[in-house]
């Protein structure tokens, strides 16, 4: 079993420069989207403006296979985006990698988008009996398309009102020949901050990426704002009266590099606080913590330094191997666990181990570290969540499994703890949650609880944009 199969998949994420004196703003970008790649891995790509046109290049892969040293040559330019996916919404293939690409009124435009429309395909269906055309099954595109068709009023309102009509999450970076743009939805669902690197400014998903290319933190891009970054500087538009921060909670759980500052909140003192939490409420006698990389780490050492049980290394992580790669048979598949992530033996052979983990989705990865671990010698294993239990879907930028595959919306956490065969099982109540989180910010929680911040569609397939009859599509 691929661990990555038994994780909520990563969204997208998102970079963008504008520069007065600069011609590789795509090199810049390069290293941004490196430091981003934890958010998607399955396409790149890098649009840049030399105040004549857009340039563009993009291919599946991870950053540093799809870009070579003469790519990042040949896109010259001083204002560009760049994006790395994870697919929410429309198939992995090329056509969908962005940023996607278009032509209006007022000359060439490219988006990159991060988060889910939930109102993608009633949009869609108008524009498309209005006479639109689409090249992809991107969500992104309907946004496109909704700048384009009011471009005659200039791309400030054409924006404004493209934003306005449509519903989800979305971080958003916008390219034009002369203006980068950037805009955070209503709700602040997902992440947007601003940077300068020195008199250049910065967009992006997480402040990591403004560490990766020597930028400074300015701030993060208010819900239900635009930013606007031409030569006159920076313009920022309120487009929603109602915004409120409801940033996703699982940015700070599992998505996020825990290098990053969110919305005031530091990524890895939020997991660190989630494992003391944790060790309050489900307290277990033990001999030694240890986490499930990489997430699952910070917490293990909270919950270390609250029990004073000792913090020790589990288990090694084969760096070589992506979040997802090729298990051609079912005998490899169920050694895929122990390909990325092979028990310390030394460490737990005739201990009583806790084992901590950010989450549990399906539970098919849960149990096969549980049973490795026995396998090596460990004596007891506890299993500790720092999350309370999954039991809904997102639709906001995330690809989780429909409620049926979740083991927590099946089964009570007593069934569950028979199902990865462990000595015992705790979560990290929603209270707690919210405690290590602090109480400045509110968040989604959808996925615990069933509350989403915008009204959710009924569950369907993240391919229910797909261009039907295209290519074999």
């Amino acid at each position: 079993m691929d661990i990555g199969n038994d994780k909520l998949k990563e969204e997208c994420g998102v970079f963008g420069i504008f520069t007065n004196n600069y011609d590789n703003a795509a090199s810049i970008i390069y290293y941004g989207l490196y430091a981003l790649q934890h958010r998607g891995q399955e396409s790149a790509g890098i649009a840049v403006s030399n105040g004549k046109e857009i340039n563009y290049y993009k291919d599946m892969g991870l950053v540093s296979e799809v870009f070579q040293k003469n790519d990042l040559i040949s896109l010259k330019g001083n204002i560009g985006i760049g994006h790395v996916r994870y697919s929410t919404t429309g198939s992995s293939d090329i056509n969908n990698a962005q940023p996607i690409l278009g032509k209006y009124k007022l000359g060439n435009i490219a988006i990159a988008h991060n988060g889910n429309l939930v109102n993608a395909d009633i949009i869609r269906e108008l524009l498309e009996d209005g006479g639109c055309i689409f090249q992809t099954s991107s969500d992104s595109e309907v946004i496109l398309n909704l700048i384009a068709r009011g471009a005659k009023r200039g791309i400030e309102s054409a924006v404004v009102d493209a934003i306005s009509a449509i519903k989800g999450s979305y971080a958003i970076v916008i390219l034009t020949e002369d203006k980068l743009i950037g805009v955070r939805d209503p709700n602040g669902i997902r992440p947007l901050c601003i940077g300068k690197l020195d008199e250049n400014f910065i967009l992006c998903s997480e402040s990591c990426a403004l560490d990766a290319v020597g930028a400074e933190f300015i701030r993060d891009v208010r819900p239900g704002e635009i930013v606007i970054i031409d030569n006159n500087g920076l313009k920022s538009i309120d487009f929603n009266e109602r915004a409120k921060h409801e940033i996703c909670s699982f940015e700070y759980i599992y998505f996020a590099r825990p290098d990053s500052i969110i919305d005031g909140i530091n990524v890895y003192e939020a997991r660190f606080k989630a494992g003391e939490e944790l060790f309050k409420e489900s307290p277990v006698d033990a001999d030694i913590v240890i986490g499930v990389p990489d997430s699952g780490i910070a917490a293990a050492m909270g919950y270390s330094k609250a029990s004073g049980i000792p913090y020790s290394l589990g288990f090694i992580k084969n760096k070589y191997v992506g979040r997802t790669f090729i298990t051609p048979s079912q005998e490899l598949r169920e050694k895929a666990v122990t390909v990325k992530l092979n028990p310390l033996k030394i460490n737990v052979e005739n201990k009583r181990v806790i084992l901590i983990d950010d989450s549990i989705v399906r539970g098919t990865t849960s149990r096969k570290l549980v049973e490795s671990l026995k396998k090596a010698g460990a004596l007891e294993v506890h299993f500790r969540v720092a999350s309370p239990v999954v039991k809904y879907p997102c639709y906001f930028g995330i690809d989780t499994p429909y409620r049926k595959e979740l083991i927590g919306a099946q089964l009570d956490i007593e069934s569950i703890k028979e199902e990865i065969a462990a000595d015992s099982l705790a979560y990290l109540s929603l209270k707690g949650l919210l405690k290590t989180l602090g109480s400045v910010n509110k968040f989604c929680l959808g996925c615990f609880n069933g509350i989403y911040p915008v009204a959710a569609p009924m569950e369907t397939n993240k391919n229910h944009l797909e261009i039907k009859n295209l290519d074999g599509i």
